[in-house]
């Protein structure tokens, strides 16, 4: 997905959780946002194998950049490396979700009732176009280029909140969460109620409604976890 610059959005994000801006070009760099990408977007599913030389010779290289990519997944909780053995797909059983959601759900509402004490006009107008995007991803039925546009669009409501300190512990939170929000997102009618959810929410944040804002915004949060864990009737992020 591409941003109003034409740069490639998910390219961004990746690279600044990673921390990887002062190296983005390299080819470490380059092989964690192949396999980041594929396991957030599910083509490598969990417990999958993540085959270090097919990886090399992909990417015409020794296996030495491949294993510092993959130990950067690992710390994101994306992979798994034994020792003596093939890395692998972190198993999301393995992964507390709850834990990771109710802190989401926090900070979320918090973030919530900053944007509406503080966006301007003009911010309002760019969460609109993000909206928009989404909006059309839906109608298009692009489960993936709407999973992109709603994680662009959050990640500008969190940029409206201005709070440096909020927005590092969104992004500490790490690639994970967005595997889980990707998962939330498959099954059917999903994203018409992701996107009425946030619909109603964009109208809190126009009449600078801080409850309501933190309210929608935390069940939001909330009823991902209980889609993603199985729970029926659950909206979509």
């Amino acid at each position: 997905m591409e941003d109003e610059n034409g740069k490639d959005f998910s390219v961004q994000l990746m690279t600044r959780m990673l921390r990887l801006e002062d190296r983005a070009d390299s080819l470490v760099a380059k092989i964690a946002l192949d396999v980041g990408t594929r396991i957030i977007e599910g083509a490598l599913a969990p417990g999958s194998d993540v085959n270090s030389v097919e990886l090399s010779e992909r990417f015409g290289t020794s296996r030495t950049p491949v294993r510092e990519a993959l130990l950067l997944l690992e710390k994101q909780g994306l992979v798994e490396i034994p020792a003596r053995r093939r890395p692998t797909v972190v198993d999301l059983s393995r992964t507390p979700v709850k834990d990771i959601y109710d802190v989401r759900s926090l900070l979320s509402g918090n973030i919530a009732e900053l944007v509406c004490e503080r966006r301007t006009a003009k911010d309002l107008a760019k969460m609109k176009e993000g909206l928009e995007r989404m909006r059309q991803a839906c109608e298009s039925g692009d489960v993936q280029a709407y999973f992109w546009a709603n994680v662009s669009y959050n990640d500008t409501v969190t940029s409206v909140a201005r709070n440096p300190v909020l927005s590092e512990l969104i992004d500490s939170l790490g690639l994970r969460v967005l595997q889980l929000r990707r998962r939330s997102m498959s099954p059917p009618l999903r994203m018409e109620r992701s996107l009425a959810d946030h619909d109603r929410l964009f109208q809190a944040y126009k009449v600078r409604d801080g409850d309501l804002a933190r309210a929608l915004s935390g069940a939001i949060i909330r009823d991902a976890y209980r889609a993603l864990s199985g729970g029926m009737g659950a909206h979509g992020e």
